[in-house]
Formats: C-alpha cells, sequence, structure tokens
C-alpha cells in the first residue's frame, strides 16, 4: 500500500475529544502538522491525498490499557489458552494504541513472549506497550526486577496485571503489595513512564482494603495505583468510586457483558458522570484476548468467554444512543488513558500530537482508521491484516 506523505482531510467534524467544530486536518507522514479551517492546498508538487469527510465525526483513535496480546485464560489446562490477538481484532474497533499484559498464566506465557507480540502489531502499524508482571508474586520479569525491566526496555511502562482479591492470586500481604507500588512509582520518576502497578480485581470480600491503607498510610501518589475490573462487582463499584473521591485514585472500567451483580461499562460511565465525580478519574479496557471465566464455589471452571476490544466501540455507540456526547465519553477511552500511561502524542488530535484517528458513522461506529498516518481500515474494511489472519 502506498503512504502519501500528505493526507488533507477536509470538513471534519473534529472531537480532540473536545469539540472543535468542522476543520481540516493536514496529516505529514506519522504526525498531524495543522488543524484549521480552511487550509490552503499542499504546496505545488507535494503528493497530497485529499478528502472531502463532508461533516463526519473525526476522533482520536482508541486506547486499550488492557489487552492480552499473546492471549490469557489456561485456568483448566494448556487447552483453554485463548490464541494471540489478531491484528483487526483491534483496528475494526478504532483502537490504534494498546498495552498487554499477561494474566492468571506466568508460567507457561512470559514477557518475552509478550513483547514479540507487541512488536508484531506494531510492525504492522499500531503503537503498542506492555506490562511487566502478572497475576502472581514473585512477579515475573524480563531482568529478574521491576526496575530493570521499566528502566532498560522501552516498552515496558507499568506492572500488571497482580491480582488481589482472587482466588486466583499469590495472596499478596499489604508490605508486598507496598513493595511493588514502590518499584513502580521510583522506576516511573526515573524513566517518564507510567511507572503505576495496575490491579486486577477480583471478586473477594476484601476488596479494594489494601489499596485504601496504601493510600492512607504511605507517601505514595494515588496515581501509582490503577485497580482495573472494578465494575465485576456492584459493592465493588461504590468502593472505587469512593477511592477515587477520597484519594484521587484512577479506576478502570471492563467492557464486559453484565450480570445482575456487575455494571456494564456503559451502566458504570453514566454512574460516574451523574455522580459528579471527576471525568478525569476514569478509564475503560477492553480485557481483550483476556478469558472471562466462570467459577464455582471451589474454583472450578464452569465456563468461558474470551474479550474483545470491540466492547469499547460498542460501549461508545450505545453511549451515543442514550443522548451522551462524544466529547463527554470519549476522554474514558482516549485522552483519560494517555495521561495516566503518560503516553505523549495520543489521546489527542491537536497539531504536533500522532496520526491516529477514526472517522465515525452517525451512531459513532469508525468506518476509517488510520494509525500512524497509515490507513488501517477504510469503508468498515480492514486494509492491513496481519500475516496469518484470513484475507
Amino acid at each position: 500500500m502506498t503512504n502519501l506523505p500528505l493526507l488533507l482531510l477536509r470538513h471534519a467534524h473534529l472531537y480532540d475529544p473536545v469539540d472543535r467544530g468542522v476543520v481540516d486536518l493536514l496529516i505529514a507522514g506519522s504526525q498531524v502538522a495543522a488543524v484549521g479551517a480552511g487550509l490552503g492546498p499542499a504546496p505545488a508538487g507535494w503528493p497530497c491525498e485529499t478528502l472531502d469527510l463532508q461533516g463526519a465525526a473525526v476522533a482520536p483513535g482508541l486506547i486499550d490499557c488492557h489487552v492480552h496480546f499473546a492471549g490469557g485464560g489456561g485456568e483448566a489446562g494448556a487447552q483453554t489458552r485463548v490464541p494471540p490477538v489478531q491484528l483487526t481484532h483491534l483496528t475494526l474497533a478504532g483502537v490504534t494504541s494498546a498495552i498487554g499484559l499477561l494474566g492468571t498464566d506466568g508460567s507457561t506465557r512470559t514477557i518475552a513472549e509478550l513483547l514479540a507480540c507487541a512488536r508484531t502489531l506494531a510492525f504492522h502499524g499500531l503503537s503498542t506497550w506492555c506490562y511487566t508482571g502478572s497475576y502472581e508474586l514473585p512477579l515475573v520479569t524480563l531482568t529478574g526486577s521491576v526496575r530493570g525491566d521499566l528502566v532498560h526496555n522501552d516498552r515496558l511502562v507499568a506492572v500488571g496485571e497482580l491480582a488481589v482479591s482472587d482466588h486466583r492470586s499469590s495472596q499478596p500481604t499489604y508490605d508486598e503489595l507496598l513493595r511493588v507500588a514502590a518499584d513502580c512509582h521510583v522506576s516511573g520518576m526515573m524513566t517518564g513512564k507510567a511507572g503505576l502497578l495496575h490491579l486486577h480485581l477480583g471478586d473477594g470480600k476484601r476488596g479494594l482494603e489494601l489499596l485504601r491503607r496504601a493510600l492512607t498510610e504511605t507517601e505514595l501518589p494515588a496515581r501509582t495505583f490503577h485497580p482495573t475490573h472494578v465494575n465485576r462487582q456492584r459493592w465493588l463499584w461504590q468502593e472505587a468510586k469512593a477511592l477515587a473521591r477520597d484519594h484521587g485514585c484512577t479506576v478502570d472500567v471492563t467492557a464486559f457483558e453484565a450480570d445482575a451483580d456487575s455494571l456494564d461499562v456503559v451502566e458504570a460511565i453514566e454512574d460516574w458522570l451523574d455522580s459528579g465525580l471527576d471525568p478525569a478519574r476514569l478509564t475503560a479496557s477492553s480485557d481483550g484476548g483476556g478469558c472471562l471465566p466462570v467459577f464455582d464455589r471451589d474454583g472450578v471452571l464452569l465456563h468461558m468467554d474470551v474479550g474483545r476490544s470491540m466492547g469499547l466501540s460498542d460501549a461508545l455507540v450505545e453511549l451515543l444512543s442514550r443522548g451522551r456526547t462524544l466529547s463527554e465519553v470519549l476522554p474514558f477511552f482516549t485522552s483519560n488513558v494517555a495521561r495516566l500511561f503518560r503516553l505523549r502524542g495520543k489521546g489527542s488530535l491537536s497539531a504536533g500530537a500522532d496520526a491516529d484517528l477514526q472517522v465515525l458513522d452517525a451512531s459513532g461506529r469508525p468506518t476509517d482508521v488510520l494509525a500512524g498516518g497509515r490507513w488501517l481500515v477504510r469503508h468498515r474494511q480492514p486494509v492491513v491484516r496481519g500475516l496469518f489472519e484470513p484475507g
């Protein structure tokens, strides 16, 4: 596929994610070069593709901060290991940036494998990073330590998903949790990376108890802790809201199918907005490629589903259908994530930002996806596929 050095998008209704009205965007290589109404044509002799979007909405590409690049699962034997995530699993959902992680299985899956999957997705145009660690303690790492991984590997940006309040966790003590969090915080200071601890929350009755104690008793900043799956139980959701309100912690909701005891991502986002909580303190992720298991009281797997990044796009469409505006809900999927994870150039479409965007139809569903200045989806069809994806 030919990549033109310049791309001019005319008459785009830009959400940055703030509503900027109808403007033109000039893309130069992998970056947004200029944004404004009535931009002039490219200089004579410069190859430039020009598209008239006729007022269609343009938004930053989604940032999915919880994807099992190498696949999740394995809780009921090797046959339940989920395969690696394919490129179009992400791009058709409007995702242009993603952060990969290990889950329950840090024995047959490794950080090296995770990094290889991240590089594969990046080869095809996505921006990818990874967490070091998994559910368990001692942490699974690449170099032997959190600081070594975060300092010496540019793609490793945080620790996750360390499990708490879950029968599959290593049952970390308070002091063990603090030591990992402290390494995350200092590593972030040393590198300018996110340096946060992304925590898997299970259904256990202790909930967020260890985090509340850490935020009350230690000097660690609230941004160090990023608990996820907090919408899996309604009582846990109330604890998460209190953690954000009372301590300034940012929490993460997951786009899974809810039951009577949980909230789906749309219900959680609407409740957050209606509760008057700081909209910057909430992010949404998909658990893409991860196993979504259901266990009996003895911890035996009853059945499982697999997380999909498309759940984020589905949530955006549903929120808009309920009367929410793009500028109101896009930050949960874009700029909030970019800010928390210190992903420079991501989550916005101002001049100088990375050229990661999606063109949306009237419902909010992506029709075209551009990542790093390269079209990956056009007219709802992938134009770039992974090497082993069916064509």
